[in-house]
């Protein structure tokens, strides 16, 4: 192929332009494309006569009998070398310590770019390669080798930005000629190693055969926390938010966070009751902890989520900490753009590669509702989970790989060396502050215990523990390193070693102690919050009338020049326009937004969350007005008074576990602030299971960290298939106990908006799980008058009939119901002229109001049938759970109408959806 580009180039541009076809030949102007794809052919076509094919290492050309384009033939090989090892060198690090020497990639031999043993006394230059300064290629080799493909394994070429990718170049190739490791203490980094080393070989000697997930193995954790935490003040990093699972958790709590000694080995007593801890409490591994570390420059406030087993699930929880505490000092781009708070997550390889909400997480790492400023991702790479090796556990190359997918860059480190994990530390932390996006170390190290204490990793991997049992421990190998090289000497290694044990058997003779002495209050450490018990007690959640029409007005007001969508227009406006004027059918998305802003005009900041919730699955909300012309946005409830508190609403990612978990997370760290999630369908939530079993259910009763998180579920059985019908209101409700949430089902738009607003008025924060409608979105019945919102009134539990009786002693049977069942019902009785039967709605089915039920069912007193009427099948809906209680409060037998037992919440076909509303509607009233 011939070329218009002449040989003699200005070397500079042919390594730019080079780099940039490298990374995408359609990045170059045509001509140079040819350049290059010449270059090619040319390399191909020399291979084929005799040197060995390449599969990986991009082609240089062939050389040319000319001088000059002999000498631009070179420098194009060096510039192929340069970029193959930015590419490729990680493949060949040195980051394994249960490696003898590291594998070497043939993609990066020197034949693979016709480079020979002749060239490497050559001068070489590229201004990609520090600076374009000129050495032998032996030197450019020998740089190459030191920059990628020592102790840390780079692999960034991934990244598309261009500004972001040549920084990280920057720092990488000038790492040994700069002074980034000049400050580096090894004496310091010794002591953490031992801190760590000791505590796990101290706890082993103390409390033989108890379970601990150690950190055996693993130690050089420690050495990137510590860096990273030491440089914070200086990089005005205030706090840190710290989601891990139980591998090194109790040394992380007592190296870290500093946690109290005593509180950590009382807890392995046989004795230990966790009485700081209310409920049933949790093992000693999920615990979460705070603390405030004083450091030479200033002080960082730590805080580790407690976490259940589930591994990866604590993620999403510490990113919506992280974003609430952001929000409350305002890193929130109120005086600074997230990066004052960092969350730094710690993951196992097995974990990371394996579950998929990993990849949820990282995915809303950039997105405007829930990017906290970039995390740092640290990987404590055992290379083994629980017994299964690498090979059965990924499809990829790394652990990491799935990072690739936002771009992040990844080091992999030997986790055995602490100069290297210092620079990493360091370099993670500066690259997140200046451009707020994740990256990932991920520290190649190993376990050195089984999955637990108890456990024998040999039966499955003979060989790797093995070798681990001839290795000496990190810390007595650094200590013996440093003393042979002269870094220090034995007198003052060995005292520090000392001082760290002689500190650990002080603590447990300090915990013994105590022990004897029966002071338990002494054992300090719990970060539980403490609260008053539920109460069914009324509270007043009106508003007066005067500030129901200020923010009714502020709904229904668009901006001079604002061109809203005809339809909103025309109906949506002017529908709520009316029933304010008029005080009638004020329909469920009015009430919320109303309850949105009383709760905004009385200092209680407000987010809602969710798959297309701006506007809501059923177009019911409209939150925000979209400009049909230009698409710009005004939100009506960020404009009701100058000092309202904040209201934010996302339409979330398409995620379930990762969204549900960062709000509740959010709920946590902002616990003033209303914080919603809504599903677009309700039983969308399933996806988000653990979330709601291990955190939303539970949380107060092992850990003791109260939430007050709304979850809107849509619900309702209106022939709309299996799918879209139920919100599982069933396994909700078996999660209930020791008034550890509230779950309900209502029927009108006012018990709905005093259920919001009782969330922030009352001294106990619990969370809240609704049934929302779905066609009682537009029912004529189903709406409220201004008088039921107004000073004075309160959420009702459980409501009366609406029907007025004139002989109340006539009526034998009650129907009790929730939700839009109620309507249904209702409109039979109507219809049939039926006179005997009431009806009664449990609208808050947990904690279930007994004084309520009995109080309203009086005003029957000749009522000896009692019914629950539900739409679901018999073995779902709130039927399993309301039976016993209804029998108990009136020592009877409770009937039952509805659909009969499924394994499927719903039929396909709306001809048979309706033959079985039918049934059940009739059997209420007969059964």
């Amino acid at each position: 192929m011939k070329s218009s580009v002449s040989a003699r180039l200005n070397a500079d541009l042919l390594d730019e332009k080079y780099e940039q076809w490298c990374d995408d030949p359609r990045s170059v102007e045509e001509n140079w494309s040819a350049f290059f794809e010449g270059f090619e052919l040319g390399n191909s076509q020399s291979k084929q006569k005799g040197a060995k094919a390449s599969s990986g290492a991009a082609s240089v050309p062939a050389e040319s009998p000319a001088s000059d384009e002999h000498s631009i033939n070179f420098r194009g090989k060096c510039v192929s070398l340069v970029y193959n090892y930015r590419t490729l060198g990680h493949t060949q690090a040195q980051i394994n310590p249960l490696q003898d020497a590291a594998p070497r990639n043939p993609r990066l031999e020197l034949s693979q770019f016709g480079i020979s043993d002749a060239d490497l006394d050559r001068e070489a230059s590229t201004q990609f390669f520090r600076s374009g300064q000129k050495m032998k290629l032996r030197e450019m080799v020998t740089g190459l080798e030191e920059c990628y493909s020592s102790k840390i394994g780079f692999e960034f070429m991934h990244i598309h930005n261009t500004e972001v990718r040549n920084w990280i170049r920057t720092r990488i190739e000038n790492r040994f000629s700069d002074n980034s490791q000049q400050g580096f203490d090894a004496a310091t980094a010794l002591r953490w190693i031992l801190e760590s080393e000791l505590f796990e070989s101290f706890l082993g000697k103390k409390f033989l055969g108890e379970k601990r997930f150690s950190l055996e193995g693993g130690e050089g954790l420690m050495v990137l926390l510590n860096s990273i935490l030491e440089k914070c003040p200086s990089s005005d990093v205030k706090e840190i938010e710290i989601g891990m699972a139980h591998r090194g958790r109790l040394n992380v709590l007592r190296n870290f966070l500093q946690k109290s000694l005593t509180t950590i080995l009382y807890e392995f007593t046989p004795d230990y009751v966790p009485a700081i801890v209310a409920g049933d409490g949790d093992v000693k591994y999920h615990l979460g902890y705070e603390n405030v570390r004083k450091l030479a420059d200033g002080e960082v406030r730590l805080s580790l989520a407690a976490n259940p087993s589930h591994l990866e699930a604590v993620n999403a929880i510490t990113e919506g900490k992280a974003r609430a505490r952001q929000r409350i000092i305002g890193d929130d781009g109120a005086e600074t753009d997230r990066k004052q708070v960092l969350p730094i997550l710690i993951h196992g390889d097995a974990a990371f590669a394996g579950q998929g909400s990993v990849a949820e997480v990282l995915n809303l790492s950039q997105l405007p509702g829930y990017r906290t400023g970039g995390t740092i991702h640290l990987i404590v790479n055992n290379q083994i989970g629980f017994t299964t090796m690498p090979e059965d556990a990924r499809s990829s190359a790394y652990a990491t790989d799935v990072a690739k997918m936002i771009e992040a860059p990844i080091l992999h480190v030997n986790g055995e060396d602490p100069k290297e994990l210092v620079w990493a530390a360091l370099f993670a932390l500066e690259f997140r502050q200046k451009f707020g996006r994740d990256v990932v170390i991920d520290m190649y190290c190993y376990r050195r215990q089984g999955h637990n204490e108890t456990d024998q990793a040999a039966f499955t991997a003979p060989h790797i523990y093995g070798k681990i049992a001839k290795k000496k421990t990190l810390g007595q190998a650094y200590k013996a390193d440093l003393v042979t090289t002269n870094t220090l000497t034995q007198e003052v290694a060995d005292g520090i070693q000392n001082s760290i044990w002689d500190k650990l058997e002080e603590g447990y003779l300090t915990m013994r102690e105590m022990e004897k002495q029966g002071d338990r209050s002494v054992f300090s450490g719990s970060t539980a919050q403490a609260q008053p018990p539920y109460s069914h007690a009324p509270v007043d959640t009106g508003l007066t009338l005067e500030r129901i029409k200020h923010i009714g007005d502020t709904l229904t007001n668009v901006p001079d020049g604002f061109n809203l969508h005809p339809t909103l227009a025309k109906r949506f406006v002017p529908r709520r326009r009316d029933a304010l004027e008029s005080g009638k059918g004020i329909d469920w998305a009015f009430a919320e937004s109303l309850a949105f802003g009383g709760l905004l005009m009385e200092g209680n900041a407000v987010r809602l969350s969710g798959q297309d919730c701006r506007r809501g699955t059923f177009s019911q909300r409209h939150v925000v007005f979209y400009d049909n012309k230009t698409r710009d946005r005004y939100f009506p409830l960020q404009n009701l008074s100058g000092d309202q508190a904040k209201f934010c609403v996302y339409n979330s990612l398409l995620s379930e576990f990762a969204v549900l978990g960062f709000d509740y997370g959010y709920s946590l760290g902002y616990p003033t602030m209303l914080t919603l999630w809504e599903a677009q369908f309700g039983d969308f939530s399933n996806g988000a299971q653990v979330i709601i079993d291990q955190f939303i259910a539970s949380a107060e009763s092992k850990w003791q960290t109260p939430s007050s998180l709304v979850m809107l579920l849509p619900h309702g059985y209106e022939g709309m298939g299996p799918e879209h019908s139920s919100a599982r209101l069933e396994r909700f409700l078996q999660l209930c106990a020791e008034e550890n949430m509230q779950v309900g089902n209502f029927t009108t738009p006012a018990n709905y908006f005093h259920a919001l607003r009782r969330q922030k008025k009352r001294g106990f924060r619990k969370p809240l799980i609704l049934m929302t409608p779905k066609s009682l979105l537009s029912r004529a019945e189903a709406v409220s008058d201004i008088e039921d919102f107004a000073t004075g009134t309160c959420f009702q539990e459980i409501l009366p009939d609406d029907k007025e009786f004139a002989n109340p002693e006539k009526v034998d049977r009650i129907v009790f119901c929730s939700g839009k069942v109620y309507y249904d019902l209702v409109q039979h009785r109507k219809e049939n002229g039926i006179e005997d039967t009431a009806i009664l709605r449990v609208e808050q089915l947990y904690p279930y109001h007994e004084e309520m039920v009995k109080a309203l069912s009086s005003q029957f007193p000749n009522a000896a049938k009692f019914v629950w009427c539900q739409e679901e099948p018999k073995n779902m809906g709130a039927w399993s759970f309301i039976n016993p209680l209804l029998m108990e409060t009136f020592d009877a037998r409770i009937r039952y109408s509805g659909r009969k037992a499924a394994s499927s919440p719903a039929t396909g076909s709306k001809a048979v959806h309706k033959k079985e509303q039918k049934a059940l509607l009739d059997n209420a009233f007969n059964v």
